[in-house]
């Protein structure tokens, strides 16, 4: 039987894409992907459950964050955001972007062979001016990397204020094949451990594992769980784009979740207490 989805349940990862002819994507990226328009995402969340919602700036738009500071401004008390952007950015955008909803913003520093896997991302040098300001906030830094190459970004990321969290995507994307050993994977758990570091407990699918219980993604899960559950959030990665595999369904992967933490202060946590702090519900 599929445990309750505990009150004020957020789903802290998804995107919104499109209608393309009002919100076009980025030239040149990665991937165009289907129109999935905050209509579609509210009726998710209605179907799984979940009262709130926090739309990721995908790389599809690149630094154009309108599509998604148009879903903020319209559903103001059920969604938070993340944005991505850089130089072109100022202190007074970020608290422009704070009033409708924004939390955050995300650097990529996802690597194949040592070159970057997505177009349009933008790195940790271009985020850190903005620091400050961040902070100012309440802010946090998300970063999408592969765990492996984490141990060697610890030095940038120790200029980021001790006030501030960071908030790695996807319990660091590394391929389960690499185990919860390796010293990448084993970095994210000391630092969730200790408090330094959150990450997300989603993507279980893009580690490599199998649909459509993507079992082999469990150990992780579970070695972050143990490590604090303090810091940790999960996310459906709707309408997931680009996806190494089948298109999972984002409510199995919540009944998964559900599963996979039978205590229930632990449920309570990841889905409700953790995200209410981290995106500022009220």
């Amino acid at each position: 039987m599929t445990l309750p989805v505990p009150a004020h349940a957020c789903d802290c990862h998804c995107h919104v894409f499109g209608p393309a002819a009002r919100f076009p994507y980025a030239e040149p990226r990665s991937y165009t992907p289907d129109d999935a328009p905050l209509e579609a995402y509210l009726a998710l969340l209605d179907r799984l459950g979940c009262e709130r919602g926090v739309l990721v700036q995908p790389s599809a738009y690149g630094r154009d964050n309108t599509a998604m500071l148009d879903a903020l401004t319209r559903e103001p008390r059920r969604l938070r955001g993340v944005a991505v952007g850089g130089a072109e950015l100022s202190h007074a955008t970020l608290k422009e972007w704070h009033k409708v909803g924004v939390r955050g913003l995300r650097a990529n520093e996802f690597r194949r062979d040592g070159k970057p896997y997505y177009q349009n991302g933008v790195r940790l040098a271009d985020v850190e001016p903005f620091y400050p300001v961040m902070a100012e906030l309440g802010w946090h830094l998300q970063l999408w990397l592969d765990t492996r190459d984490l141990p060697e970004l610890l030095p940038a990321l120790a200029r980021v204020p001790a006030s501030m969290p960071i908030v790695i995507d996807h319990m660091g994307r590394m391929d389960y094949r690499h185990g919860i050993d390796h010293p990448g994977f084993q970095t994210l758990k000391r630092g969730v451990g200790e408090g330094r570091l959150w990450s997300k407990v989603s993507g279980t699918y893009r580690l490599g594992a199998s649909a459509p219980d993507y079992l082999e993604a469990k150990p992780f899960h579970d070695a972050l769980v143990a490590a604090n559950p303090g810091n940790l959030v999960w996310g459906s990665d709707w309408p997931h784009p680009r996806p190494e595999g089948p298109v999972p369904d984002a409510k199995h992967l919540l009944e998964l979740f559900l599963d996979w933490t039978p205590r229930e202060a632990d449920r309570v946590a990841i889905l409700s207490a953790n995200p209410a702090r981290l995106y500022d519900f009220r």
